[in-house]
């Protein structure tokens, strides 16, 4: 397996803990046990595993990004970064794609799109744009925030991203501008640079074209880490959405690109829906594999075992109401700090849709939250009113087995890997 370099280096702290941190110091609200009628409030020895989780991300090294939680435009924001980061200690996590211009045009606002709490480490700005004027600014802004790497989107198949301005996946047809681009972000930060795409757009899906892409890009700029979204992406209108369902996934492109780059590193998205299959990537030889929708949709059964079966660590014991505790010191911390009501308890309560997936109690519960979201006006009172659906076997238990996989996802995928990329053809191609 090709290791990962240049990750070992915690960065600075973000400006964010006149925000965040410093609300920690306040005792936590109770999550009442509906069966009991004693306090459930934090436990010391809880309140210690939060103090010591907080000083521990500070020190040391991060292991390397063999699981990433995809960056996700309206998803991925700092509220579900902060409860992935409470379930798992260990996964990568990304923002949702920045503008360039939206950093250089908000310079006087920053924070309200770069600040973090310093527990997501490791964390990966992505950003995207067509300006190489603007991609360096914005990476000189940005660098002051301590991320742990810059991932430039050409992967994006978004009308409001490839339609407009022409970036996102529109930029694979332009290699040499993206070869440009990523040396600008580079040259700007003292951190890693990567970029995200597919392997191909409309009828451009030929793996030579994909791998004159990367060959490219690596060429022109210091760029050693590509995510691959093995699916090509079609620009004829259809939503993103159909865009992650139509076009069929093609592992193999992924498979010979390690074959062909063995000097690159190269994760894995699309399609991998559970820990069994994370594995089952890794098995197979991936560097790295990012998970989407799956982490948001699912947090508990998807995040709740990177630690243990992806990096070995010990099981925590985690709850959900232990999360759940965390989580409401964070988010009555946060509510209003924008200006204008915002974020609210909407806002803050979004990542947790997903939290009780497939539980009993879960859609009673999503009832409940839909007519607390009314009156609500903090996270303590959207709890009090919205758990009593849920039951305390689901609260309280530790996280479970990880859910089988399927098993052929990867079936043959060696056995169809297309011909080498020939080296000849690259050197006359691009001397």
């Amino acid at each position: 397996m090709v290791k990962f370099t240049g990750y070992s280096l915690i960065t600075s702290f973000t400006p964010f803990h006149s925000i965040i941190l410093k609300k920690h110091h306040r005792l936590p609200l109770n999550l009442c046990n509906k069966n009991s009628t004693k306090s459930r409030s934090l436990s010391t020895c809880a309140q210690k595993r939060h103090l010591h989780a907080k000083a521990g991300m500070g020190a040391g090294q991060y292991l390397p990004p063999l699981f990433s939680v995809a960056p996700m435009m309206d998803w991925t924001d700092n509220h579900y970064r902060t409860l992935a980061r409470l379930i798992s200690k260990h996964s990568w996590l990304y923002t949702e794609m920045l503008a360039a211009e939206t950093i250089v045009y908000q310079q006087g606002n920053l924070d309200r799109f770069l600040a973090y709490s310093p527990e997501q480490h490791p964390i990966v700005l992505q950003i995207g744009g067509n300006n190489l004027d603007n991609l360096a600014k914005a990476t000189e802004l940005a660098t002051a925030y301590g991320y742990d790497e810059i991932n430039f989107n050409c992967g994006c198949p978004s009308p409001r991203v490839a339609g407009h301005g022409c970036f996102g996946v529109r930029l694979m047809l332009d290699p040499k501008f993206v070869g440009e681009a990523m040396s600008v972000i580079a040259a700007n930060t003292n951190v890693p640079v990567s970029v995200k795409c597919r392997i191909g757009v409309d009828d451009h899906d030929s793996y030579n074209e994909l791998c004159d892409f990367i060959y490219k890009v690596s060429s022109l700029s210091p760029t050693e880490h590509f995510i691959i979204h093995s699916r090509k992406a079609l620009l004829n209108g259809i939503s993103p959405a159909d865009n992650r369902r139509i076009p069929p996934l093609k592992y193999e492109y992924y498979f010979a690109l390690l074959r062909d780059f063995p000097n690159l590193k190269f994760t894995i998205n699309g399609g991998i829906n559970c820990i069994d299959e994370v594995n089952l990537a890794l098995s197979e030889g991936a560097h790295g594999v990012m998970v989407g929708r799956a982490a948001y949709n699912n947090p508990w059964s998807v995040l709740g075992h990177v630690d243990s079966e992806i990096y070995g660590a010990p099981r925590s014991g985690l709850t959900r109401r232990q999360v759940l505790e965390q989580y409401q010191i964070y988010g009555d911390g946060i509510l209003g700090t924008y200006g204008n009501n915002r974020p609210n308890v909407r806002d803050v309560i979004k990542p947790l849709l997903g939290f009780f997936y497939s539980e009993p109690g879960n859609g009673l519960w999503k009832r409940k939250a839909d007519a607390a979201f009314q009156y609500c006006t903090t996270i303590k009172s959207f709890f009090d009113e919205t758990l009593v659906a849920v039951p305390d076997t689901v609260l309280d238990s530790p996280i479970a087995g990880a859910p089988a996989g399927r098993q052929d996802l990867f079936a043959n995928v060696k056995g169809l890997l297309p011909p080498p990329y020939e080296t000849e053809e690259k050197e006359v191609a691009y001397a």
